[in-house]
């Protein structure tokens, strides 16, 4: 197939790209990236609440879904890996112009990633139990959460097909839809989470179920806007292509992202399983404890996300300076975000715990304690979110990779492992793992960001001359 740049762009595709590479970057970065951090702040609500209900069941109800959670997302990191590597790929021929290319990538990810949510299906439905055990998982837990583990399974599946959807529109910058459609399905979730627990007084199963069903609803509005809308993001069989032009660089730029997003999702499965010495509700208060932070952190992504994609079309677009101040632009958003959220969750984390915890002093106590440590260096966060926003945005996915794969087994399980074996500090030594893994990573982000802004000023000055 030859590759030619001769596919028009509809009216708004051709907006939305004119507001990446050529527009106000302070006002390219808000109508970006402020609809994928409001995305990613719904879905830790969700979580939250999520969690919330699943205390109405029992305390170690939350045990289960915050440590078969962690699973979820390991597993889903294939997924959701790949969408956002080659997304990256996507976007750069976006902004290079190459229109057709686009629309090849674009059908043969889909393709990929529904071949992909097929063996997720096929290989953990039926042999479930065997991978619980193989991740190392309690058994009161195994016991508790196997048919959720299940349901859950399903929703992976329809996920892997739901994460390319969602990479696709923000490729195109069509965040708003990406806000419109999650608003949809957080309701359905919430209202038949709800209903299921507190009307009918469900079990586990019954909450994974709603979030089948709201992956479900995604899946259908992806499938109906991917193969009737008109536009050069639909999916084409006749565009499907696996060679080395098309395929070959999703696959090459998505392997580290992959590997970090599983290595990410592992540790934290690993640090559950070290923590559950100090009891199964120890995985619950560290689970509730990420979810209250997370309603910070996500932010960061969101943003992080966004700009991702400002850096990769304009660095597509061979415009370095405009994508150097997309990377400073999020940088000064994150801290903001950062100093505001921490201090106000820091206030209100005692009345917080208590909320999930039901009337058990004891578990509250657990996750004030985690949560204290950990938000001693959240503020790092930001400046590694606006850090992995660069580094992915020039295609630098292997630096990615090896960050994360810092922070969770450099900086904290081995920290925890030391803490646990050779201190006295207890149930404490969870949250200092915490907080430790984040001034590492953040320190390590500091040393990457500076030196990799000082070779792109160093390159704008080279061809300036």
């Amino acid at each position: 197939m030859e590759i030619r740049k001769n596919i028009e762009l509809s009216e708004q595709d051709c907006r939305r790209r004119n507001l990446i590479l050529e527009q106000n970057m302070w006002k390219t970065v808000l109508m970006i990236c402020l609809p994928l951090a409001l995305y990613q702040s719904m879905n830790q609500i969700f979580r939250v609440v999520d969690t919330r209900m699943a205390a109405h069941i029992n305390s170690m109800a939350v045990s289960s879904v915050t440590h078969l959670g962690q699973i979820n997302n390991m597993v889903s990191a294939l997924g959701g890996g790949l969408a956002a590597g080659a997304g990256l790929e996507i976007s750069r021929a976006y902004g290079e112009g190459d229109f057709l290319l686009v629309r090849s990538r674009v059908s043969s990810l889909y393709a990929m990633s529904l071949i992909l949510g097929l063996c997720v299906l096929l290989i953990l439905l039926p042999f479930h139990r065997a991978f619980l055990l193989l991740v190392n998982t309690p058994e009161e837990i195994i016991t508790m959460g196997q048919m959720y583990f299940r349901v859950e399974v399903c929703s992976m599946s329809v996920r892997c097909f739901n994460n390319v959807y969602i990479a696709v529109e923000r490729v195109r910058g069509n965040t708003r839809r990406i806000l419109r459609l999650n608003i949809e399905i957080i309701a359905i979730k919430l209202v038949l989470t709800a209903f299921f627990v507190y009307a009918l007084h469900g079990s586990m199963t019954m909450i994974a179920a709603a979030t089948l069903t709201a992956e479900l609803t995604l899946m259908f509005h992806g499938l109906r806007n991917t193969f009737f809308d008109n536009n050069i993001f639909r999916f084409s069989p006749k565009m499907v292509r696996w060679n080395k032009k098309v395929t070959l660089p999703m696959i090459l730029i998505s392997i580290p992202v992959i590997c970090e997003k599983l290595a990410f999702s592992m540790g934290k499965v690993i640090v559950n399983s070290m923590s559950a010495v100090y009891g199964a509700l120890m995985i619950g208060a560290l689970g509730v404890s990420n979810n209250i932070g997370g309603m910070v952190t996500v932010l960061f992504v969101g943003f992080q996300e966004g700009a991702s994609a400002i850096i990769s079309q304009n660095r597509g677009a061979k415009n370095e300076q405009r994508a150097l101040d997309a990377f400073l632009k999020v940088l000064t958003v994150n801290f903001v975000i950062g100093v505001i959220g921490f201090l106000v969750t820091g206030i209100l984390i005692n009345p917080i715990s208590r909320m999930f915890a039901e009337g058990d002093a004891y578990f509250a106590g657990l996750i004030v304690t985690i949560y204290r440590y950990d938000i001693a260096a959240a503020l790092t966060l930001g400046l590694n979110a606006s850090v992995m926003a660069l580094l992915y945005g020039y295609g630098k996915t292997k630096i990615t990779m090896l960050i994360n794969f810092a922070r969770l087994f450099v900086f904290r399980v081995p920290v925890l492992w030391f803490l646990q074996n050779y201190t006295e500090f207890g149930e404490r030594s969870v949250g200092l793992a915490m907080m430790i893994s984040h001034i590492g990573v953040g320190t390590l982000s500091a040393v990457v960001g500076i030196y990799q802004v000082t070779e792109i000023k160093r390159e704008i000055a080279e061809e300036q001359k």
